[in-house]
């Protein structure tokens, strides 16, 4: 038979032009799902940096939009990716997608290594000029045939040239039979000329024959009648009358065809279709609706569970949701309770009235045995702790305040104080 022609792109058979067509959608249509539920769900935003647990309210969320894009070709190259899910929404689009790859990548080998496996027969000619043009093959024809005096006769120069060839080649190319040339044209190097109708004949019934070219010649086919019969009217009218319903081509199918061989077009393997591997895109759709449901329950669930506010779990729901669309960045910050601060009552004791005034607007007790120095600076160590003194911290850019340490502390000291950072509660509205 004769073989199909290799190209750069031959490595695209083992599938049709459909199943590469929805494999890229598919493709597609889990990356989106894969950001769209990474970000819905609340198993998926995590801290960052565990050493900063209670100082630092700032989630992460590692499916941004290109890592969301990367991690479903990691695991389509079978190559993985640093990316694992935590939720089990996202898990559930990992594994279905995994399960989508192996039976793609099993499918794809199998059918690839079909494509260069099967052997077909090389033709090295493919018209009736190329056999001409070359002794290698020898051809022939039936002895006293109407094939062999249609090329006796014939004024075509290629066709005389074949004829010179089968009148002078020893051994003789003639057969004396059609099964004779077809025996030996299966038994050796060896091409048959004969009539079409029976070349097509033979074929049906013997896959190992193939017809090389178009037809040399037309000839129709009749009913010898003697002159002037009485029935060559009838007979022609008959004829022509089978050929119109198509009564002469239903006849030659149902004894010509055999059935036995398939078509041209059908030989060696042949890439899938989606009528082979069309449930695979099933439960690929399945398992992505069940992800979606999964993480409408994650993010129901815990909604209810952190919803602290006087407002329904509907609103609370509604505006976590504004909130993950519209965050065009992989983090968010975390939700605190509310709480109200109360200030510390003063409680040094009242000046006495013996008190004098000084410049920068403080009053001292006139009866108080220490120095003036050593007041004051007893009175900046107790005014300190109603600090207002901020700073940003370099690690979770939140604001901080300083405080002195406990008065009594050994690094404590009337000429020196030393300073600590607190983080302050400060009042988030939820």
């Amino acid at each position: 038979h004769m073989s199909r022609k290799s190209g750069y792109f031959s490595f695209l058979d083992p599938f049709s032009p459909g199943v590469w067509l929805f494999m890229v959608l598919a493709y597609l249509a889990v990356s989106c799902v894969l950001f769209l539920i990474a970000r819905l769900t609340p198993y998926e935003w995590y801290m960052p940096h565990s050493c900063l647990k209670g100082k630092c309210n700032m989630l992460v969320n590692q499916y941004s939009l290109g890592n969301s894009l990367w991690f479903p070709v990691g695991g389509f190259m079978q190559q993985g990716s640093e990316i694992m899910p935590r939720a089990l929404s996202t898990r559930c689009v990992t594994g279905v997608w995994w399960a989508f790859t192996l039976i793609i990548i099993s499918s794809y080998t199998a059918n690839l290594a079909a494509f260069l496996t099967v052997q077909r027969m090389d033709v090295p000619i493919e018209s009736v000029d190329d056999l001409a043009d070359q002794t290698n093959i020898g051809y022939g024809t039936i002895q006293g045939g109407s094939t062999m005096t249609f090329f006796q006769n014939s004024r075509y120069q290629t066709y005389q040239r074949m004829w010179n060839y089968m009148h002078s080649k020893q051994p003789s190319v003639f057969v004396k039979s059609t099964d004779e040339g077809i025996a030996r044209v299966l038994k050796s190097n060896y091409a048959f000329l004969l009539e079409s109708t029976m070349n097509e004949y033979h074929r049906q019934r013997s896959c190992n024959l193939t017809q090389i070219g178009s037809l040399l010649d037309t000839k129709g086919y009749g009913i010898g009648l003697p002159i002037g019969s009485v029935f060559r009217n009838e007979f022609d009218l008959a004829i022509l009358q089978l050929q119109e319903n198509n009564r002469l081509e239903i006849l030659k199918r149902k004894w010509w065809e055999g059935g036995k061989c398939p078509k041209e077009g059908d030989h060696g393997a042949k890439g899938l279709g989606m009528e082979n591997i069309g449930g695979i895109f099933v439960v690929l759709i399945c398992g992505l609706f069940v992800a979606i449901v999964i993480a409408v329950v994650e993010f129901i669930w815990k909604m209810r569970q952190s919803t602290e506010t006087e407002i329904s779990v509907c609103q609370e729901m509604l505006r976590e949701v504004r909130s993950i669309v519209l965050c065009q960045e992989s983090f968010q910050a975390r939700r605190k309770r509310r709480f109200i601060r109360t200030r510390p009552s003063n409680t040094e004791p009242p000046l006495t009235g013996n008190s004098r005034a000084l410049s920068n607007g403080k009053l001292y007790a006139g009866h108080l045995t220490e120095s003036i120095s050593q007041h004051l600076a007893h009175s900046a160590a107790m005014t300190v702790r109603r600090c207002t003194h901020i700073r940003v911290c370099p690690e979770c850019r939140r604001f901080q305040g300083l405080r002195p340490r406990p008065m009594g502390s050994p690094l404590q000291s009337e000429d020196s104080l030393e300073w600590e950072k607190e983080t302050t509660n400060s009042s988030e509205q939820e």
